[in-house]
C-alpha cells in the first residue's frame, strides 16, 4: 500500500510539474557557433516555440568538440526542461569516433523529437578545375594527398559525407577540421582548403553569388531549394545518401510529462505555415515525430555510420 501511495504521489507531482512548466526562461543550446545550419534552424523555431510555451525562449551558442560541449552541458543541466539541446547528427556519430565522451548520448539525454532534415552539398573553390563530380574525382586522383577538405568539426554530418565520398571513390584528401561551418566555409572561399561538404541552407547565398561552386547534393532526390543541382547518386556515386537533421533533446531525467508537452509544442510550432515556409524555402524537409520515433532514429544512425567509421579509421583528435 505504501509503495502504491508513493507511486501515485510521484505521478501527481510529475503531472503538476508538467502543467506548470515552464516556470522561467527556456534556453535552446546550439552546440555550434553562429552562422551554420543548426544555429539557423534554432532561430527560426525560437519565436514560435516561445509563443507556444508562454515564456521567454533564448538561443545560446556553446560550441566545441564537434557539438559535444553543448550536448554535455544539456545532459548535465537540471532535468526540468528549461535547458534544451538543438540535437543534430553528432548524437549518432560522436560515440563512434571519440574514445571518451563525458556524457552518453543515448543514456544521458531524453529525445523529444526531430523536426527537419536537409541535404548536404559538395562544394569546391571556384578556382579548382572541376565542374562535375567526375571532374573532381579525376583531379583528386591526379593529385593524391595534395588536396585538403574542410569540415565543421569531427563527428559532424559534413565530415562523414566526405569520408563516405572518399570510400566510394577510393581517393585520399587531407582533413582540416574547423570549429563550425562559418570558418570552414571561409577556408574554402580563401583557398586554404579546396573543398568541403556543408549543409545546403547556409551556403545557398555563396553558391548563387558564384563564390562557391556546388557539384551535387547528398540526398537521393534533388533539393527543391536548388533543383538545378544533381545528386551525387545521379552523378555516378550510386546509393550515396546523407541527410543532416535537427531536433530537440533535454536531460535524461526530465519528467516524461514535460518531454511530451515539449514534443507537442514543437509539433505545433512546425505546423505553423510561417515556420514551415522559412524552413522549406531554405531546403529543409519537415518531419514530426514522437520521442520514441526519435530514439529509434538515433539507433539506426549509429548502425549506419559504424561500418563507415571503422573502414575509414575516423577518430577525433
Amino acid at each position: 500500500m505504501r509503495t502504491l501511495v508513493l507511486a501515485l504521489l510521484a505521478a501527481f507531482t510529475f503531472a503538476a510539474q508538467a502543467q506548470n512548466w515552464p516556470t522561467r526562461q527556456v534556453t535552446i543550446v546550439v552546440p555550434y557557433p553562429p552562422g551554420g545550419l543548426i544555429d539557423l534552424v534554432a532561430r527560426i523555431l525560437q519565436p514560435r516555440l516561445q509563443q507556444e510555451l508562454g515564456q521567454s525562449v533564448v538561443v545560446e551558442n556553446r560550441s566545441g568538440a564537434g557539438g559535444n560541449v553543448g550536448a554535455e552541458s544539456v545532459a548535465r543541466s537540471g532535468a526540468d526542461g528549461h535547458t534544451i539541446l538543438l540535437g543534430n547528427p553528432s548524437l549518432g556519430i560522436s560515440p563512434l569516433i571519440y574514445d571518451r565522451l563525458n556524457y552518453r548520448p543515448q543514456e544521458d539525454l531524453a529525445y523529444v523529437g526531430r523536426y527537419g532534415t536537409v541535404p548536404n552539398v559538395l562544394l569546391v573553390n571556384p578556382g579548382l578545375k572541376a565542374t562535375t563530380v567526375k571532374d573532381l574525382v579525376a583531379h583528386i586522383k591526379a593529385n593524391p594527398g595534395r588536396l585538403n577538405y574542410a569540415s565543421n568539426g569531427f563527428g559532424t554530418s559534413p565530415q562523414m559525407s566526405m569520408e563516405m565520398f572518399k570510400a566510394m571513390t577510393n581517393t585520399f584528401i587531407v582533413h582540416i577540421p574547423f570549429r563550425g561551418s562559418a570558418p570552414a566555409v571561409s577556408s574554402v572561399l580563401g583557398g586554404e582548403t579546396q573543398m568541403m561538404f556543408d549543409n545546403l541552407p547556409p551556403v545557398i547565398p555563396q553558391i548563387k553569388a558564384g563564390k562557391l561552386r556546388a557539384l551535387g547534393v547528398t540526398s537521393l532526390a534533388r533539393s527543391a531549394a536548388m533543383p538545378e543541382l544533381p545528386t551525387l547518386d545521379e552523378s555516378g556515386l550510386k546509393g550515396f545518401e546523407v541527410t543532416s537533421w535537427f531536433g530537440l533533446n533535454v536531460a535524461a531525467a526530465t519528467p516524461r510529462e514535460i518531454v511530451m508537452r515539449l514534443n507537442q509544442a514543437l509539433n505545433r510550432s512546425t505546423s505553423d505555415p510561417k515556420v514551415r515556409e522559412q524552413l522549406e524555402s531554405r531546403g529543409a524537409s519537415l518531419v514530426q515525430e514522437t520521442p520514441d520515433d526519435y530514439m529509434k532514429f538515433i539507433r539506426a544512425e549509429l548502425a549506419k555510420w559504424g561500418p563507415i567509421v571503422k573502414r575509414a579509421g575516423v577518430k577525433a583528435e
